[in-house]
């Protein structure tokens, strides 16, 4: 959990009024901070529910996406694409949950430069245990409803599809 910074005033509220004095209105100047202290507080959350599996909420997410394929491993290429990282901190999970046993790499047999990554059967085991976790402490989100959680999901998906994270 972040430490409390228990001020007496909001500090995003006040920087956007020092900024419309100086600068003139700008909402996305308030919205822009408000969402990066958002993922500060929510990593620091998810982070500290799963750091007793030895994991990270990157760590997290690797295994979750090998348990969501077929055959519980996947091309390490396919894992950077859908995680939306660069290979490099692709190569550095993995490597990171294969020293934890919770991952195997092993070339791919399609693609003779390629590497696959598996998910051990104890990788499963401590995904299912921190996900449990997760869903319990609404991912760090409980302060909203569900409804209120799928209005941010659609007020943030513009953003995506401007990035071109996906077509629609």
């Amino acid at each position: 959990m972040p430490k409390p910074l228990s001020l007496t005033f909001d500090p995003i509220a006040r920087a956007a009024e020092l900024w419309n004095d100086r600068w003139g209105e700008v909402p996305s100047m308030a919205a822009i901070t408000s969402i990066m202290r958002a993922h500060q507080i929510l990593l620091a959350e998810v982070d500290s529910v799963v750091k007793p599996y030895g994991l990270t909420f990157a760590r997290y997410e690797a295994l979750v996406l090998l348990t969501f394929s077929k055959a519980g491993e996947l091309p390490m290429s396919k894992i950077g694409e859908r995680l939306m990282v660069h290979p490099t901190s692709v190569t550095n999970t993995v490597d990171r949950l294969v020293r934890a046993g919770l991952v195997t790499k092993r070339p791919n047999p399609h693609d003779g430069r390629g590497t696959l990554a598996s998910i051990t059967d104890r990788g499963r085991e401590v995904c299912e245990a921190a996900t449990r976790d997760l869903m319990a402490m609404d991912f760090g989100l409980g302060a909203y409803d569900e409804e209120e959680c799928r209005e941010i999901f659609a007020l943030l998906r513009p953003l995506r599809v401007a990035a071109r994270d996906f077509e629609e």
